[in-house]
């Protein structure tokens, strides 16, 4: 039977289902098993995330017990809960109703285990050893310059064992019911490079209680207490000089440890208050501390960041790189907080199912001020020409200068408040015809450190509109459609980068030597002009961001058709269409703005009293509040979209998706999707994986004209083909078999490097040492453009992950006993490449540019085939 109930496409996992297929445990393997959802760029938050149907892995919404608990500080974590505590898991991957908002992506929500009238628990353990673990791949440099391998993984271990007890029942029958679960872990990893290597242990424990109290039928009381902290031990060995590529860990060790994470609480109140009207009430909070670091890598912060040519460590400071240095008057950690409430209404009057309700959240992000180890960061480079910072012949061909970046920024606390209300209406107009309203009105609001608003937008509304045809009557076959607007809030992470004070310089020099304790140059001597972002001081909130900015939403449809071919198969085909509307980042040049004073009669006009960045939506018109005759006066001036220069920001995503599913009828089950899609645009949404830059909202895209050139082109989401696979088979009733295959298309790879010496804005980018346009040196050294995806795709990639399950009984009780290997052929086809053409900005020449010889070289591949043992037992 299909359910023709709603026009919604979602698929349910349950926590029986989950555990019988070999798949991790993770709620975003989990989702990934879905139609349309591919996996993200290996390096972005942590390399699990899932885009759907083309949104970047910024944009999903994350949901415990109906709570949101997406981190919306870059939208690329949430609160997590032990995964033993998951009673199903529904993933929501377009055409959601009214209810759900502040996501373009996909939703994932998840339902915990509770207790019932009858006392159930149990234990289990999973173990994934490293000796079964196939090994990684090395692979070579191919530039004489640089250090001897490119990717150093073939000798990197990964134990994990992990380890639960839980039950729940009855404290009062048929009122009081609780559920525990207590997840104990050890996890250790070995990680090598080229002159030190870490080992880690982690072995902090987590668990979960759910408490329902139901005083009588009419009223409900849930509470959901959730511990996610993260602690792990770390022991950084340093090789004595001139040993690298240590297979073993050798050399100097040092010690100390990275503690985050925190916990959820949520209360929930459910009143069925008449036969045809139920009330709830939801309140919760998140307290989340972001990664802080102690012990020997944050020992030596007296001693500046050294790097060679070839990026080795030099002097006293401890890797790895980062901004290490935190303010000493700001809190131990940096922290988000969400508290939250929502109050939802059903009301049934004849055909008409009517829901509506409110949502309030207020997250806040602490942040401190930080700066490199030793207050600047020295990198020792090599010019070939002898040009050095757009100065000819500064040093002989050949010879070696040095580039000192000082960056320093300010501490604050930034709140975000995100309000909405809706109201929706399934009506079932006849008995096979069921039509779906909805509106949604969002209200966003971002403020600086002093809590005065920069972002703010209120009452937008976003319509859903739906159907469901049940054509026959018999729920056989079944038409469904939808249509919506959604729209997605501004990450805490933009309060932080666009409203505190930021500063960074580089300056490049000749030296004659270098201190023996810190390697800091001496003798020097500068070269060229300062390439100088921003001036630490606080912008003031009126100035940052567009007075018209509209927040970024999207359109989608959808059209969808299930047919049940045979006695319990299900046959289903829909096409998805969705376009970002009024893209939203941030522009950081002044030049524009500057011209058109000129132009307009305001020669005392001063482009350095604007903020360093604005949020704008790229294309359009910008309005902004500035001292426009250089007299201390703010006044709104609208700035036309031909003088800021920028490309329009774009996303289209359309596809074709064909499913076959055949639920687990005691015997087997067999589950089978194909997508056909197709992911263009100038931008790849909140972040951006050619580059791996995770601010989410705030990346390099946009900040100059230049760096949008030629960025319309397949985007990194991309996949055009994907076929997936996963099922059970029961050989008899002991012994289960299960699968997961996947098989895919590459991901687009571009060409980028620096804007070249003849650009316009020339001035404006020549300060970012991140390669980010999509101009890059041909095989002759000169700059040319070249559109976004244009240079072929990584290779097609398959992967099959098989398990085998022992079910003895013992009564009323379950002994599971599983094997999972995962990527049982060990494929390790290329997953991402170096996209980099241009060797560094410092090579990028007006007359021969240097190529990195890497360009299209694997960066990442696919996990090595692992195996994973488990031992369940229920009662």
């Amino acid at each position: 039977m299909i359910d023709t109930s709603t026009a919604e496409t979602s698929t349910v996992f349950t926590a029986d289902q989950i555990a019988a297929l070999p798949v991790a445990r993770d709620i975003n393997a989990i989702a990934i098993l879905a139609p349309g959802v591919v996996r993200g760029d290996p390096d972005l938050g942590g390399g699990s995330l899932p885009s759907f149907a083309g949104a970047s892995v910024a944009e999903n919404g994350y949901y415990i017990n109906g709570f949101d608990v997406t981190n919306i500080r870059n939208f690329l974590s949430y609160s997590n809960l032990p995964f033993e505590a998951i009673g199903a898991q529904q993933v929501k991957s377009g055409g959601y109703g009214a209810e759900y908002g502040r996501s373009l992506g996909g939703v994932i929500s998840i339902v915990t285990k509770r207790g019932t009238n009858t006392w159930k628990g149990g234990a289990s353990v999973y173990f994934s050893p490293e000796s079964l673990q196939a090994s990684g791949q090395n692979l070579l440099d191919l530039d004489p310059d640089n250090a001897k391998y490119k990717v150093f993984r073939k000798y990197n271990k990964q134990t994990d064992l992990n380890a639960n007890v839980y039950a729940g029942g009855p404290i009062i029958k048929d009122k009081l019911f609780v559920f525990g679960v207590l997840e104990g872990r050890r996890d250790t990893t070995d990680t090598f490079l080229q002159n030190r290597s870490t080992e880690t242990k982690s072995t902090q424990p987590n668990g979960m209680i759910k408490v329902d109290f139901t005083p009588n039928e009419t009223h409900r009381l849930e509470f959901t207490g959730i511990s996610n902290k993260s602690k792990t031990d770390y022991i950084d060995y340093v090789h004595a000089e001139g040993q690298e590529w240590a297979t073993s860990h050798v050399g100097t060790p040092g010690t100390g440890t990275i503690e985050s994470g925190g916990h959820t609480l949520i209360g929930k109140y459910t009143g069925y208050l008449t036969d045809n009207f139920t009330l709830s009430a939801l309140v919760g909070a998140v307290d989340d501390k972001q990664p802080r670091t102690t012990g020997y890598r944050v020992a030596a912060l007296d001693c500046p960041t050294v790097y060679d040519v070839d990026v080795n460590k030099l002097g006293c400071w401890n890797e790895p790189f980062l901004l290490s240095a935190r303010d000493p008057n700001a809190p131990k950690f940096d922290e988000d907080k969400r508290r939250a409430f929502r109050i939802d209404a059903d009301w049934t009057i004849g055909s008409h199912s009517l829901r509506g309700g409110v949502d309030s959240q207020k997250f806040t992000s602490s942040q401190a001020g930080d700066a490199f180890s030793g207050g600047i960061y020295w990198r020792y480079l090599r010019s070939t020409t002898g040009a050095v910072n757009g100065v000819a012949n500064a040093v002989a061909p050949g010879s070696l200068y040095v580039r000192g970046r000082t960056v320093t920024s300010t501490t604050g606390e930034f709140e975000v408040q995100n309000d909405a209300y809706y109201i929706e209406d399934n009506w079932k107009v006849t008995d096979n015809l069921l039509l779906y309203g909805g509106m949604r009105w969002e209200s966003f609001d971002n403020m600086n450190g002093e809590g005065v608003s920069f972002v703010e937008a209120k009452n937008l509304k976003a319509p859903r509109l739906g159907f469901s045809w049940d054509v026959k009557g018999d729920a056989t076959t079944k038409l469904y459609g939808t249509l919506g607007r959604y729209f997605i809030p501004v990450a805490s992470n933009t309060n932080i980068r666009a409203t505190r004070g930021e500063y960074s310089v580089d300056r490049f020099y000749r030296y004659t030597g270098m201190d023996p304790v810190t390697a800091a140059p001496l003798g020097l001597t500068e070269v060229g002009t300062p390439l100088v972002n921003g001036d630490g001081k606080l912008p003031n909130p009126a100035t940052v961001a567009d007075m018209n900015l509209k927040p970024m939403s999207q359109d989608e449809l959808i059209l969808g058709f299930q047919q049940a071919v045979m006695k319990g198969w299900n046959f289903g085909a829909r096409a998805v269409f969705r376009k970002v509307n009024n893209g939203m980042d941030d522009y950081c040049s002044h030049s524009a703005f500057q011209r058109w004073a000129e132009d307009n009669g305001h020669p005392n006009f001063d482009s350095g009293t604007m903020a360093q960045c604005m949020m704008v939506n790229p294309g359009e018109d910008v309005t902004l509040q500035v001292d426009l005759d250089n007299n201390g006066k703010l006044v709104p001036v609208t700035f036309p979209a031909a003088y800021i220069g920028l490309e329009k920001y774009t996303r289209k995503y359309a596809a074709l998706e064909f499913s076959l599913d055949r639920p687990f009828d005691g015997k087997w089950s067999l589950n089978a999707s194909y997508t056909l899609s197709k992911s263009k645009g100038s931008a790849e949404g909140y972040v951006n994986s050619v580059i791996n830059q995770e601010d989410a909202g705030v990346s390099q895209d946009f900040d100059f004209p230049s760096l949008t050139h030629g960025s319309e082109g397949y985007l990194s989401n991309d996949r055009r083909h994907v076929l997936k696979a996963f099922g059970n088979y029961m050989l008899n009733e002991r012994m289960r078999l299960g699968f997961n295959a996947t098989v895919a298309s590459g991901r687009p790879i571009s060409c980028i490097g620096y804007v070249p010496y003849d650009a316009f804005d020339y001035d404006d980018a020549s300060g970012y040492n991140v390669a980010s346009s999509y101009y890059c040196l041909n095989a002759q050294g000169k700059s040319e453009l070249h559109n976004r995806g244009t240079f072929g795709r990584t290779p097609w990639s398959s992967s099959l992950d098989m398990s085998f399950a022992y079910l003895p009984k013992f009564g009323t009780h379950k002994l599971t006993l599983q094997v999972d290997v995962f990527n049982v052929f060990n494929s390790q086809k290329v997953t991402e490449v170096d996209e980099q053409r241009d060797y560094s900005r410092a090579t990028t020449s007006d007359v021969e540019g240097r190529l990195n010889l890497n360009w299209r070289r694997p960066t990442s591949s696919q996990t090595p085939r692992g195996v994973r043992f488990t031992a369940r037992y229920e009662f």
